[in-house]
């Protein structure tokens, strides 16, 4: 299969396939070990307050608090593999728990007036960087509730006995009210923040993984170049067996032997299979088909699979350059490059216009395109992951697209701003300067990491197999 053909068959594959749901939850594990680590703090905070502070306390009612979440702790431990992975509700029910739980203990030991009612923000934060945004919303109302609750009702605050340090201080109702909003506001503040820092390393970690799976996908046909010169080496012996066997036959029969023809046409075809495999091990060893190949050529394998779509792809090069570069074919450059052209292909209203250039320092691709050109708010953030106004995995060609999915940019400019990036390349996306309207992408390589018609074989040569 050519190399284009491939690429583009995997292109469309790639952009078109769902990457799938969200998936939110936390390992069991990590809640129990936090809810001891809480019950600890807890348990530590009591003994202090009651016994080496000498403030009075309700020690036994704190003190079943407490063990009630210990409880709570050892029972999911012996029920449950540590392993185990909460679904969204299990979870936020076991930090529902922990909010009623910090309610209870604050109303023991004086509500909002207590410094250690800002572990309110505790479970929210938990929720917000591993649950759903309905379930973070949901615990944050709960939060701000048993807040509330606790700063109407609420035993006094331990504090030392009368005489000895003074009066024990009652905060003004509209200072526990403020404490209160600056609590609920502080909730919705790290939240959103936690939630949002999550999701973006979460689309990031899913994007790499498509990218990874693309490219996994790619090398695995660029193995097969390799795969049919090695058959090539194996089949010669069969091969070389049955012509001599055809010619001992056709030897053999008389010459208006009805055999004879069927013989002939063994041996011709013999013949013939042996001559495909002679030209597949010329190559050098090691080497795969086309492994290495001008700029000119490399770009009309990127650019055929996108030839029949009613766009006219202009390819231009230097007019008598010499010196035109040698590349290495490899998979994460012919993805990349092949799925910008796709875009520019998708975008165009009749023309994309490829140029190549080059120079002692360095070699350039530009694909320009006739179509709107990048959305302006887009601009500053195109190549990241998912940054797109038409929906994610909505990639088609121009012609099933509607007007409303021709605004943006998805997950296959991530993808292909990652692999040319793998080979050394930078990337420019800007708008056509007016009068003229539509979309040009800049892809420009040190010549000395790209080209290889040296003896040096640069980094782009091996691939970009591994990971930045």
């Amino acid at each position: 299969m050519p190399g284009g053909a491939k690429q583009g068959a995997f292109m469309s594959l790639s952009l078109d396939h769902p990457i799938g749901e969200r998936f939110f939850g936390l390992r069991l594990d990590t809640l129990i070990r936090l809810r001891w680590l809480a019950i600890s703090g807890q348990t530590v905070a009591i003994v202090v307050v009651q016994w080496l502070l000498g403030f009075s306390l309700p020690i036994g009612a704190s003190l079943a608090v407490v063990a009630l979440s210990a409880w709570l702790n050892l029972a999911l431990r012996l029920r449950n593999p540590g392993a185990r992975r909460l679904s969204d509700v299990e979870a936020a029910w076991l930090l529902a728990y922990d909010i009623l739980q910090l309610a209870a203990l604050l109303f023991l030991t004086g509500g909002l007036a207590n410094p250690f009612a800002l572990l309110f923000l505790a479970p929210v934060l938990i929720s917000a960087t591993a649950l759903s945004p309905r379930t973070t919303i949901l615990l944050g109302m709960l939060a701000a509730a048993c807040a509330a609750l606790v700063g109407f009702w609420q035993m006094p605050l331990p504090w030392a006995a009368s005489g000895a340090l003074g009066e024990v201080p009652e905060l003004p109702t509209l200072y526990l009210v403020g404490i209160w909003l600056a609590l609920a506001i502080a909730i919705a503040f790290i939240g959103v923040h936690a939630w949002r820092v999550a999701e973006e390393t979460r689309e990031l970690s899913e994007a790499l993984a498509a990218t990874e799976l693309v490219l996994a996908r790619e090398q695995h046909l660029s193995a097969l170049d390799g795969l049919a010169a090695a058959a090539a080496h194996e089949l010669g012996t069969p091969l070389a067996t049955i012509t001599v066997v055809a010619k001992e036959l056709a030897r053999a029969l008389p010459a208006d032997n009805p055999m004879s023809d069927d013989v002939k046409l063994v041996s011709e075809q013999a013949e013939r299979c042996r001559a495909i495999l002679r030209r597949l091990t010329t190559l050098d060893a090691g080497e795969a088909p086309f492994d290495r190949m001008p700029i000119s050529h490399l770009l009309e394998d990127v650019v055929a699979p996108h030839r029949n779509f009613g766009i006219t792809i202009a390819v231009t090069l230097p007019s008598g350059a010499p010196g035109e570069p040698i590349i290495a074919r490899n998979p994460g450059l012919l993805y990349g490059l092949g799925n910008i052209v796709e875009n520019a292909v998708d975008f165009a209203k009749g023309e994309v216009n490829i140029v190549a250039s080059w120079s002692e320092d360095e070699v350039t691709i530009s694909v320009t395109d006739d179509g709107p050109g990048f959305p302006i708010e887009l601009l500053d953030s195109i190549g990241a992951p998912y940054v797109t106004s038409r929906g994610r995995n909505r990639w088609k060609r121009g012609a099933e697209s509607d007007g409303e999915d021709q605004n943006g940019l998805g997950l296959g400019v991530f993808i292909a701003k990652t692999l040319l990036e793998r080979t050394g390349a930078g990337l420019t996306f800007v708008n056509r300067p007016p009068p003229a309207h539509g979309a040009s992408v800049g892809v420009r390589w040190p010549r000395a990491v790209i080209d290889i018609s040296g003896d040096r074989e640069p980094e782009a040569a091996k691939g970009p197999s591994a990971r930045p």
